[in-house]
């Protein structure tokens, strides 16, 4: 179904996505461990959404593609916080303490 220049199912589909990354990015911040996080899984996310902006600058810009990009951008900021924890975990773990 279309409504006018974008896809109304595409738009429930990223606004759905969209809400459930604030939840993952607060979690991942109150544990300060990413225990659990798969950097595989994020990063297939991530080249998900770069497709999606891809498709979005090649054949049928429109609105949408801001959602591409601020979704892409809290699941990059998820995994920059599980990376960062790991790395403190890790050095606490070397450190003895």
């Amino acid at each position: 179904m279309e409504f006018g220049n974008f896809s109304i199912w595409e738009v429930i589909m990223m606004v759905c996505f969209g809400f459930s990354w604030p939840f993952a990015i607060v979690k991942t911040v109150k544990a300060k461990n990413p225990a659990g996080k798969s950097y595989l899984f994020l990063t297939m996310i991530i080249i998900g959404y770069a497709a999606g902006c891809v498709h979005k600058l090649l054949h049928k810009m429109d609105w949408v593609f801001a959602l591409y990009v601020i979704n892409a951008l809290m699941v990059a900021t998820d995994m920059v916080l599980c990376l960062y924890y790991q790395h403190k975990l890790n050095r606490k773990k070397d450190s003895g303490v």
